[in-house]
């Protein structure tokens, strides 16, 4: 296909099987494995990997029985040994039935073996409430995987850096958690450059501002540069910062905005409490104590399950007005 006929939008579904599509071509180290990955099974519950295993076989794109622990297993035995697996748990929530596999093993190898062994490893998983799902299907569950040394926990929020840092994690020598967003995974977005990988552990500056910043990642950040866009029209200059790597946190750029506007919401789907929103806040007011014009908001989701039922699931996911309010009490 010629650059003309490149698409110039494409969804997030389409952005990430692009980016395993090329890793693929690029380096036959590359394998994917999970339930139903296969093109017999459709590629994947929502047809991300659709097409891979006709073009690269089944021996490289692997469709395996219903056990999570045997998918992370398996592909941290393939990484030590020098292949580059992308293993997908098919929800978020179901990486509980894995976690010993992830947090005591595939974290900490390189730890045990003073630094002799590298596990280059990725882990897909989509979650998120929109679609009443219910609460074993749509948590958000960063802030564990984030408290585990080892792990680099990324979240993108646009189709673009989907392709961008799925790229990046598989490349990467160590564990990568890669968490996609249900919901928006059929919004489309601005198309990626081709082979373009975006740095992990680095945070992104989306929108330039004076007054207050706001903090996000995934889904939400989308919904902070909507509120954002909504106060510009009221001279309310809202810098956005999106995190793109959870953990390793890139503090630097975070401190470097709120220094500058000396405000500051924190904004995930995740529970409030005991959230990434919290770690963040604590080292704000640690490094610029007396320094800040209001106190730290943060919003996030109220310590309940994901409700089944749709208004109560809607009540639940921080909106564009609860994230507007936020911000307006920090210009107070």
């Amino acid at each position: 296909m010629n650059a003309q006929m490149k698409p110039k939008t494409l969804n997030t579904i389409q952005a990430v099987n692009q980016a395993l599509d090329e890793a693929m071509g690029l380096d036959e180290s590359v394998i994917v494995l999970g339930e139903d990955v296969g093109d017999e099974q459709a590629g994947g519950v929502a047809g991300v990997t659709k097409g891979l295993s006709s073009k690269y076989g089944k021996g490289r794109v692997r469709s395996t029985p219903i056990s999570e622990q045997a998918i992370v297993g398996a592909a941290i035995g393939a990484a030590i040994v020098g292949m580059r697996p992308v293993a997908e748990v098919m929800l978020m929530n179901f990486t509980t039935v894995c976690m010993d596999m992830i947090v005591n093993h595939a974290a900490k190898l390189r730890f045990m073996s003073g630094g002799q062994t590298h596990v280059p490893l990725t882990i897909r998983m989509m979650t998120g409430a929109g679609f009443s799902t219910g609460g074993q299907h749509a948590d958000y569950l960063e802030a564990w995987f984030a408290h585990t040394p080892g792990l680099t926990v990324i979240a993108p929020s646009t189709p673009a850096d989907a392709y961008g840092l799925m790229l990046s994690s598989i490349f990467d020598d160590d564990p990568c958690i890669f968490i996609e967003n249900m919901p928006s995974y059929w919004t489309p977005g601005p198309a990626p450059e081709a082979g373009k990988r975006i740095p992990l552990r680095q945070a992104h500056v989306a929108r330039s501002g004076s007054d207050v910043t706001v903090i996000g990642y995934s889904r939400i950040l989308n919904d902070c540069l909507a509120v954002a866009e909504k106060l510009a029209g009221e001279k309310i200059g809202v810098e956005v910062v999106d995190l793109r790597t959870i953990a390793p946190l890139d503090f630097e750029t975070v401190i470097n905005s709120v220094s500058k506007t000396r405000r500051a919401v924190i904004v995930h789907e995740a529970l409030t409490v005991f959230g990434v929103g919290a770690e963040i806040a604590t080292r704000l007011y640690q490094a610029l104590f007396g320094k800040l014009k209001a106190p730290i908001e943060r919003v996030g989701a109220p310590y309940c399950p994901v409700p089944f039922s749709k208004p109560l699931e809607t009540a639940f996911v921080p909106s564009q007005a609860r994230i507007e309010a936020a911000v307006r009490a920090t210009l107070r």
